[in-house]
């Protein structure tokens, strides 16, 4: 059986469980439990489970109501019997939405009757959970989209920062660590799983990738992610705009994408190290992420921000005047909408790199534009890597992605980047960017449909996207409301 038939099977389970009263989300957070537990025997690790708890007594308890009280026992107490770090964390706060003890020794059954394997004894495991993490995004009831970035997505901003070995990588709103990890796979596919002599195999296991998030449900998944990836990151529970966030620093690489909206009631972050305390929760993690970069030259980073962010006046200006000072801020990507779980949310992609000063570091600002007359990404028309074909050729000036050693070198590629034919691809100088008071929401084509009067999409369609769009303002208007009550 496949990777993606045993997760659809699994994820198949949730519907037999709906009258137990679980949701999907909930669903995920117990099937994290019940395959951590199965995972430390199939993997070697048991020692760091109290021996009441393990899998074999979980699968030999043949009495249903005790299997279930032994569980739910599990759950309250192995969190403090542990004394494995990664066991503490995963089982903090732990607790079940089950009701019924048959549905908990359906769930045990299916999970010890799979094989975690292939045919070629390839460990299956990783691929099935990142496939379930993905199906929960998908679930708008869920709300898990709000912290899942589009794996297509993030496999385009890996392969652009080409991560190297002996660096130290951060995201500073882990998600489930699905940027980390994909940095992970990109470098062990570079360098034989690590077996390359060049390879220093414990740093890239505890120190090359950390993170940081707030949402104890997401930190959960995110350990869970990390451990089935064979990595044993730091990643935090707790808010990066917080005191806590001042201990990322000095790292050679930030791939991120920050939550939307604003820090509740307008609260300005608790940190004293940002120069402009906005409420605009994306321009403080933008200060955060690019002062998070060391200053030795070729720290770099890619993060995802919305439209607000490019054209914010006041300390949204401050704050991109102070990047292009600090940074060269050499790309921005303007994605398309209806990529991510919120309606009629408009996204971007900003590249960037530390400079060795604290001034003049931005000269020119390339702009693709992904979004004008580009395809509406749905159930018909799939969001693939191939979709940013295009970008990541006029990214690199045309140069193989394998062929670019460097993520991005203004002396070598700016000169190619020029010479890309692309009606999506455009660029402005430092001066230009500032004779338009520093707003960056520029790089978008002039919209075919509209200048000839003609639609390129059904009636029915743009009707169901203006839904959509009335939709997300409308939740947004009510999370203000909710806020200022």
């Amino acid at each position: 059986m496949s990777a993606d038939e045993i997760a659809n099977k699994l994820w198949g389970l949730c519907n037999v469980l709906r009258d137990d009263g679980v949701t999907y989300h909930q669903y995920l957070n117990e099937l994290t439990y019940i395959l951590f537990l199965r995972l430390s025997e199939t993997k070697g690790f048991e020692e760091d489970i109290p021996e009441e708890y393990r899998w074999g007594r979980l699968t030999g308890n043949t009495d249903n109501v005790t299997l279930f009280e032994t569980y739910r026992e599990l759950l309250a107490t192995i969190s403090a019997k542990s004394t494995n770090a990664a066991v503490q964390e995963i089982y903090t706060n732990a607790s079940t939405t089950l009701r019924k003890p048959v549905n908990l020794r359906t769930l045990i059954t299916t999970i010890n009757a799979i094989n975690w394997y292939d045919e070629h004894e390839q460990d299956k495991i990783a691929t099935i959970y990142e496939e379930l993490l993905e199906k929960n995004a998908g679930e708008k009831k869920s709300g898990a989209g709000q912290y899942f970035t589009p794996r297509p997505l993030i496999n385009v901003m890996v392969e652009l920062m080409a991560p190297r070995l002996g660096e130290r990588w951060n995201d500073p709103a882990a998600g489930t660590f699905g940027f980390m990890i994909a940095a992970d796979q990109y470098l062990r596919n570079k360098h034989d799983d690590y077996f390359d002599p060049a390879a220093d195999r414990e740093f890239q296991k505890f120190q090359a990738f950390s993170g940081c998030e707030l949402v104890q449900d997401a930190h959960r998944l995110a350990l869970m992610n990390a451990k089935l990836h064979g990595l044993e990151s730091r990643i935090e529970l707790g808010d990066t705009l917080s005191e806590l966030g001042k201990s990322f620093k000095g790292f050679d690489g930030v791939l991120a994408n920050p939550p939307f909206g604003t820090k509740q009631g307008g609260e300005r972050p608790s940190r004293d190290d940002l120069t402009y305390l906005s409420g605009n929760k994306q321009l403080n993690f933008l200060q955060h992420i690019y002062r998070s970069l060391h200053k030795k030259g070729g720290a770099r980073a890619a993060v995802v921000l919305p439209d607000n962010v490019l054209f914010e006046d006041g300390d949204g200006r401050k704050i991109r005047k102070d990047l292009m000072d600090k940074c060269n801020l050499h790309t921005i990507l303007r994605l398309p909408t209806g990529i991510f779980y919120a309606a009629g949310v408009k996204t971007n992609v900003l590249f960037f790199e530390r400079g060795t000063g604290e001034t003049g570091n931005t000269k020119r600002v390339w702009f693709y534009d992904m979004r004008t007359n580009a395809p509406s990404y749905g159930k018909r028309t799939p969001f693939t890597r191939n979709a940013f074909a295009d970008f990541a050729n006029a990214y690199t000036g045309g140069i193989a992605l394998d062929n670019v050693k460097d993520a991005y070198d203004g002396a070598v590629i700016d000169e190619k980047r020029a010479s890309v034919t692309d009606e999506r691809w455009t660029s402005l100088t430092r001066e230009e960017v500032a004779a338009k008071s520093d707003s960056l929401d520029i790089g978008l084509m002039a919209d075919a449909s509209f200048a000839d009067g003609a639609h390129t999409e059904e009636p029915l369609d743009l009707a169901r996207e203006a839904a959509e769009d009335l939709k997300a303002i409308q939740a947004e208007l009510q999370k203000m409301i909710e806020l200022l009550a």
